[in-house]
C-alpha cells in the first residue's frame, strides 16, 4: 500500500504532530514498564527481607526454646513424681518442632542459596532426632545430655548460618536491584539522548516542507507589495497553500493590468497636456519679448508669473512622464561629463520669481566638479529637490546646496531652514503619489512623485538618497552616486541673497 504525503497543511500539521509525539509517547510507555518493573522488584525485595530478618529471629527463638524443653524433659521424666510435667514438656518440645518446621517451610521459598537450603533441610532433621533420644529408656541422663550438647550446637551453627546465608542473599538482591535501576536509568538516559535529535530532525523537517512554500508566499507578498508584478508567482506544497499561490498569481495579474492602465493613462494625459502648455508658454515668451506690444511694470510681472508657473506644470508633467517610463522600464540613460555648478545655476534660475518673492536665501556650496551621468536625469534631480525645498519653505529662509567628490562618490545635498519631515512620513516620502502631513505652500500643489521620480533617477545611476539628520532644522537629502570618472577642483563656496 503506498501512502502520498498530506495534501492539506492542516493534513501536514496533524502527520508532523503524531510523527514528532509518538516517539515521546513510546519513551513516556518504556519509562512507565521500566518503574514498574523495579517497582515490583523492590517491593519483592522488601517483602522477602522482611520475611527472611523476621523468620531468621524466630528460627534462634524456636532453637532457644528446643534447647531449654530438651533438658528440663532430661530431668523430669526419671522422676515418678514428676511425670507429668515431663510430659508436658515433651509435649512442648513436639510444638516448638512444628513451629520449626513452619519456619523452615517460610524461609525455604526466599531466594537462597544452595548451602542455605541444606542446613535448612538439617535442623528439623536434628530436632526429630533429638527427641527420639530423649524417648529413648536405656540411655543414662549424662549419655543424654552429651546428645543435647551436640545436637544444640548442630543447630545453632545451622542457625546462624541460616541467618548469615540470608542475610547474603538480600545484600546480593539488593545490589542487583540497584544495578537494574542503574541500567534501567542509562537505557532511558540513552533513549532521551537520540530521542530529543530525532524529535528535532522531524521538526526541522516538518518545518521545512511547510516553511519553504509559506516562503514563497511571504516572498511573493513582499514582491506584490514592492509593486514588482512582472515575476510570476509560483507555490508548491500542500494543496491549500497551492491554492493561495494561484490566487496571489491571479492578484499579481490583476495588479499588473491596473498598473499598466494607470501608466498608458499617465503617458496619455501628460503628452496631451504638453501641447497646450508649450503654446502658454509659447505665448508668454511672445510677451516677455515684447513682440505684441510693449508691456508696462505690472503686465511684465503677471506674464512672469504665468511664464514661471508654466514651467513649473512642465516640470510636474516631466515628472508625470518620467516616473510612467520607469514603471514600465523603458527609460535609459544617456551618459556624459558635464559640469556640475553650471546645471545647479540652470535650476535655481527656473525658480528666480519665487525665489524673490519669498525673499529666500541660497547658500551654496558647489565645487567645480565635472561627472560622469545623465544630465538630464540630473537636472531633474536637482529640480525636484529644490522646489520640494521652496515647496515648503516660509518667507526669508534659507536653501542649502552642496555637491563634491568623496573617494569615488559625488555627494549632493539639498537642505533647508523649513519645518522639515514630520516623524510619521519620512518611510514613505520616496514613495510614489505619497503626500505628507506638512501644508504645502506655493500656488501649484504637488503630484507627491516628485522624491519618488528623484529616488528612481538615483537608483538607475547605482546610486542611493536619503533623508539625513543634521544642523539643517528643515528637510536634508543626500545623494550618492558612484562616480568611476571624474576630475575635483577646489571648491567655491557661495551664499546669495533672494
Amino acid at each position: 500500500m503506498k501512502f502520498g504525503r498530506p495534501r492539506t497543511l492542516l493534513g501536514l500539521t496533524l502527520v508532523g504532530l503524531a510523527l514528532v509525539t509518538l516517539p515521546l509517547l513510546v519513551a513516556i510507555g518504556n519509562a512507565a514498564l521500566q518503574l514498574d518493573r523495579l517497582a515490583r522488584e523492590s517491593e519483592a525485595v522488601a517483602d522477602e527481607s522482611g520475611t527472611s530478618s523476621s523468620e531468621s529471629q524466630r528460627l534462634s527463638n524456636v532453637v532457644n526454646n528446643l534447647e531449654r524443653y530438651a533438658r528440663q524433659y532430661n530431668l523430669l521424666w526419671r522422676d515418678e513424681s514428676m511425670s507429668q510435667q515431663a510430659q508436658d514438656t515433651l509435649q512442648f518440645y513436639e510444638d516448638e518442632i512444628v513451629a520449626l518446621e513452619q519456619s523452615i517451610a517460610k524461609l525455604s521459598t526466599l531466594q537462597q542459596a544452595p548451602e542455605v537450603a541444606s542446613q535448612l533441610k538439617l535442623l528439623p532433621r536434628l530436632a526429630r532426632t533429638l527427641h527420639h533420644a530423649l524417648l529413648a529408656d536405656d540411655l543414662s541422663e549424662s549419655d543424654t545430655s552429651q546428645i543435647i550438647d551436640y545436637n544444640f550446637q548442630a543447630m545453632r551453627t545451622a542457625a546462624t548460618e541460616i541467618r548469615d546465608g540470608l542475610r547474603i542473599a538480600r545484600n546480593a538482591q539488593l545490589a542487583a536491584l540497584q544495578q537494574s535501576t542503574r541500567e534501567a536509568q542509562q537505557a532511558l538516559l540513552w533513549q532521551s539522548a537520540l530521542l530529543v535529535p530525532g524529535t528535532i530532525v522531524l521538526i526541522m523537517f516538518f518545518l521545512v516542507l511547510v516553511g519553504r512554500p509559506m516562503r514563497q508566499v511571504d516572498r511573493a507578498i513582499r514582491e506584490l507589495g514592492a509593486g514588482n508584478f512582472n515575476n510570476t508567482i509560483s507555490v508548491h506544497g500542500p494543496r491549500d497553500i497551492e491554492a493561495l499561490g494561484r490566487q496571489l498569481e491571479w492578484l499579481r495579474h490583476r495588479l499588473k493590468e491596473s498598473t499598466e492602465e494607470k501608466n498608458k493613462f499617465l503617458r496619455h494625459m501628460s503628452h496631451e497636456l504638453k501641447t497646450p502648455l508649450a503654446n502658454i508658454r509659447e505665448g508668454t515668451e511672445l510677451l516677455l519679448d515684447g513682440s505684441v506690444g510693449t508691456l508696462d511694470t505690472q503686465q511684465q510681472e503677471v506674464t512672469t508669473i504665468l511664464r514661471e508657473n508654466g514651467i513649473k506644470l512642465q516640470q510636474l508633467i516631466e515628472n508625470l512622464l518620467n516616473f510612467s517610463a520607469w514603471q514600465t522600464k523603458t527609460a535609459s540613460l544617456d551618459i556624459v561629463e558635464f559640469e556640475l555648478k553650471p546645471l545647479v545655476f540652470s535650476v535655481l534660475s527656473q525658480h528666480r520669481l519665487l525665489i524673490s518673492n519669498q525673499k529666500i536665501k541660497l547658500q551654496l556650496n558647489v565645487g567645480a566638479v565635472r561627472v560622469r551621468a545623465d544630465e538630464g536625469k540630473l537636472r531633474l534631480v536637482l529640480q525636484n529637490l529644490i522646489s520640494n525645498a521652496i515647496k515648503f519653505l516660509p518667507n526669508g529662509g534659507t536653501i542649502y546646496v552642496g555637491a563634491e567628490i568623496r573617494e569615488t562618490e559625488l555627494v549632493l545635498e539639498v537642505a533647508d531652514t523649513g519645518p522639515g519631515v514630520a516623524p510619521e512620513d519620512r518611510d514613505r516620502i520616496f514613495e510614489a503619489f505619497y503626500q505628507g502631513r506638512r501644508l504645502q505652500g506655493g500656488p501649484i500643489g504637488g503630484t507627491g512623485i516628485g522624491l519618488s521620480v528623484v529616488a528612481e533617477c538615483v537608483q538607475a545611476h547605482g546610486g542611493t538618497v536619503q533623508l539625513i539628520d543634521s544642523h539643517w532644522p528643515g528637510a536634508h537629502f543626500q545623494v550618492r552616486l558612484p562616480m568611476r570618472r571624474a576630475s575635483d577642483r577646489p571648491q567655491q563656496q557661495l551664499v546669495v541673497n533672494g
